[in-house]
C-alpha cells in the first residue's frame, strides 16, 4: 500500500487538472471565425471574446486588431497587422475579401489598402506595422507593408530591427 499510495497520489492529481483545463475550455467560448456578414463591413469587437486566426492568441487589445470578411459572409480576427499577411499567403480569398484595419490615430475601422503603416510600432506579435488612416512621415502603403512583411523585413529581424530604431533616434 506503502507502494501505490504516491502513484494514486499522483493520478488523482493529473486528473484533477485535466478535469480544470476541460471546463475551462468549454466554458470560455472563443471566436475565430464569425458567419453570416454577408456585408463585409467590420464586426464590433470586444477584448478577450476573439482569438486571432493566425498565431490562435486571445485578442487582449483592439489596438492594432484587423478583420478579413470574405463574400461568403465569414469573418476571421487578428491582434497584429502581420498576422492577417502571414495568413492570406496560402489562401485563394485575395479578390473576394475585404480587409479592415483599427487605425491608432482615428481609433476606428478603415479599409486595410487604404491604411498607412508604421514600421516600428509596438505590436502584439512584434512586427512593428501599426496601421494610420492619416499619412505622415515615416508611414508606408499597404502594398509596402505586405512586401515588408513577406520578406520578413519586420521588428522580429533582429538586422531590421537595429536598423529601423537606430534611424529613428
Amino acid at each position: 500500500m506503502k507502494k501505490t499510495l504516491p502513484f494514486l497520489f499522483l493520478a488523482l492529481f493529473v486528473g484533477t487538472l485535466v478535469l480544470i483545463f476541460i471546463f475551462l475550455a468549454s466554458s470560455k467560448k472563443m471566436i475565430v471565425v464569425q458567419e453570416g456578414n454577408f456585408a463585409q463591413i467590420p464586426l464590433e469587437m470586444s477584448a478577450g471574446i476573439y482569438q486571432d486566426s493566425d498565431c490562435g492568441m486571445v485578442i487582449d487589445d483592439l489596438r492594432d486588431a484587423s478583420q478579413i470578411i470574405a463574400k461568403d459572409g465569414k469573418s476571421w480576427f487578428f491582434h497584429d497587422h502581420g498576422g492577417f499577411i502571414r495568413w492570406l499567403e496560402d489562401k485563394n480569398l485575395e479578390n473576394s475579401i475585404k480587409i479592415w484595419v483599427m487605425s491608432r490615430d482615428t481609433k476606428r475601422w478603415i479599409d486595410a489598402k487604404d491604411a498607412f503603416y508604421s514600421l516600428t510600432d509596438d505590436t502584439p506579435m512584434g512586427y512593428g506595422f501599426g496601421a494610420y488612416e492619416h499619412s505622415s512621415i515615416g508611414l508606408v502603403t499597404f502594398d509596402i507593408m505586405r512586401l515588408r512583411m513577406l520578406r520578413g523585413e519586420t521588428l522580429r529581424n533582429p538586422l531590421i530591427r537595429k536598423k529601423l530604431l537606430n534611424k529613428e533616434n
